[in-house]
């Protein structure tokens, strides 16, 4: 039984990103700025009477287009490649609601590739998004508060995957771009960005 279990120790990082399940992920420093910090300024900011009211972070979507999936399958598989390493988690395929006859594309053909992070894996890249990879874009001086959908929603476009560290130089064929929708809690707009602005969003001032 003993030997059984030293077997089994470790497999889940070894076949993590195959499998799509992943070992425990320790407690991002985020989700502890954001209890320790952020709520009670929200709710001094806001007068929030209840803590379930203060925004939080819901869900991440991560979404990475690659227009002829059907006719370059090298190209669809080294996309869900990249988003396995840069998300931590196994993307799944996404296809065609319907027929779009300029772009050569039928119902059901495979045109990109998405992943969907909560818990602690999507503060942990919450954290990294904002900490590593935006600083590294070029000419950055800050992100657009204007890409708000209404609705507390908030989404942000890279236009290459280089920046984040998790892709090699000397790995990747191609520049591919991808959508970041960052989904909270928050009612209304200006919650929202308040509430991403404490969490450490670098919004471009106007």
């Amino acid at each position: 039984m003993a030997k059984a279990k030293e077997a089994t120790k470790g497999k889940g990082s070894k076949e993590a990103i195959e499998t799509g399940v992943m070992d425990k992920v320790p407690v991002s420093r985020k989700r502890t700025h954001y209890l320790q910090n952020v709520v009670p300024a929200l709710r001094e900011q806001f007068g929030y009477t209840s803590i379930m009211a203060v925004p939080r972070l819901d869900k991440i979507v991560v979404n990475m287009g690659v227009g002829k999936g059907e006719e370059d399958a090298k190209h669809l598989e080294n996309s869900v490649r990249d988003l396995s390493l840069i998300a931590g988690q196994k993307p799944i395929i996404t296809r065609a609601k319907k027929a779009v006859s300029n772009f050569k594309i039928r119902e059901g053909h495979r045109i990109g590739c998405c992943v969907t992070l909560r818990g602690e894996r999507m503060y942990h890249f919450f954290d990294k998004l904002v900490s590593i990879v935006l600083p590294r874009l070029r000419d950055f001086r800050g992100i657009s508060p204007k890409s708000f959908d209404g609705r507390g929603n908030f989404a942000v476009g890279l236009k290459e995957q280089i920046v984040f560290p998790e892709i090699a130089y000397d790995t990747f064929d191609r520049i591919r771009g991808m959508d970041i929708i960052i989904c909270t809690t928050a009612k209304t707009d200006e919650e929202a960005r308040v509430f991403l602005q404490k969490m450490g969003m670098p919004f471009r001032e106007n």
